[in-house]
């Protein structure tokens, strides 16, 4: 839920705690629950500014802008340097990918200014030549899914109406693809049933695919995997369920549609879905806790007739997309079979 490159600020609590299944996943993560319901998060993550200004060594720049001021949503957006300076040579000649990007962080850490997510989206509009739009959500609990959900399909409303430059003159609405890392996974697949079912009100956006990195879900009943990995280094079974505690809407278990995405066999939407020929592509390896439950996915949406790929490799573990810059190679070059 994590990423993985940052576990070193929980290492030495998580060594001390593994060994007992019983372990504080509050403690673990420097969280304090309050009675109020909301948590107070002792450790933030590090965060990184946007870079708005191009220089020689930035092949890629960024600036916040605001969706919703009421609300206090944002979205960063990242822009290859290249695609500014042909507009002012006037050499621009297509205009790019939009990737709209969700955070992981099991609903309850980080955010789009992140310096793991923000690294990870500056290599993603460098490498792939690409628009990328990160949104800032709401996080559980003081916001329960499924506040996470509307932000997100929120943001792509405020996409096709800006007014800002970086969107009207370069991204290609026409080629949009819904993206999530983790518990962000879980976002962008859920933004798209919902995006689905308003095609009309997100015109001129046309999704073309939703790609999932070790998207996060859960339910009652332990899969092989989640037995296997009980005492994973990067996200123990303790620390799932306390974040599936705080997401879900209250009383609801891991059973919910929101965590368990093959409950009463999955979602009608998802027949428009294959209507539309969206595609799905699912990145999971084996040595995350999760992976049974990415697979089920894929079974699911394959017994649906949607165009899936699954994208499944031996070791690894949870956040290796994300964190690893070689594997998020296998990410981004299965993003450029799409453009």
């Amino acid at each position: 839920m994590w990423p993985h490159s940052h576990i070193s600020a929980f290492s030495l609590c998580l060594l001390l705690v593994l060994v007992n299944s019983s372990m504080d996943p509050y403690k673990a993560l420097n969280l304090i629950l309050n009675p109020n319901g909301t948590l107070t998060r002792l450790q933030p993550p590090p965060e990184t500014p946007p870079s708005p200004h191009p220089t020689l060594h930035t092949p890629v720049i960024s600036k916040d802008l605001t969706i919703n001021q009421s609300k206090q949503t944002w979205a960063r957006i990242y822009i290859p340097h290249k695609a500014l300076v042909s507009t002012l040579r006037r050499h621009l000649k297509r205009r790019l990918p939009l990737i709209v990007f969700y955070h992981g962080g099991g609903f309850i850490l980080y955010s789009a200014a992140s310096t793991y997510f923000h690294d990870f989206c500056n290599r993603m509009a460098n490498i792939t030549q690409s628009v990328v739009v990160s949104v800032n959500y709401h996080l559980a609990p003081e916001h329960r899914l499924p506040a996470a959900y509307e932000d997100s399909v929120e943001a792509l409303h405020w996409i096709k109406t800006s007014k800002d430059t970086w969107l009207t003159r370069h991204a290609d609405f026409s080629r949009c693809y819904l993206m999530g890392e983790s518990a962000g996974g879980n976002i962008a697949y859920f933004a798209g049933l919902r995006a689905a079912t308003q095609l009309d009100q997100i015109k001129p956006l046309n999704i073309k695919a939703l790609v999932l990195i070790q998207p996060f879900f859960g339910g009652t009943k332990r899969t092989s995997s989640e037995l296997r990995l009980v005492e994973d280094g990067t996200i123990p079974q303790p620390i799932t369920d306390m974040m599936w505690n705080l997401s879900l809407p209250v009383g609801a278990d891991r059973d919910h549609e929101y965590s368990n995405p093959t409950v009463k066999g999955g979602p009608k939407v998802l027949d428009q879905i294959k209507e539309l020929g969206w595609r799905v592509e699912v990145f999971g390896c084996e040595g995350d806790p999760l992976v049974d439950r990415q697979r089920e996915l894929v079974q699911l949406l394959k017994g649906k007739g949607v165009r899936v790929m699954g994208y499944f490799i031996e070791g690894g573990h949870h956040g290796i997309f994300a964190g690893e810059p070689s594997m998020s190679i296998k990410v981004f070059n299965s993003l450029k079979t799409f453009h």
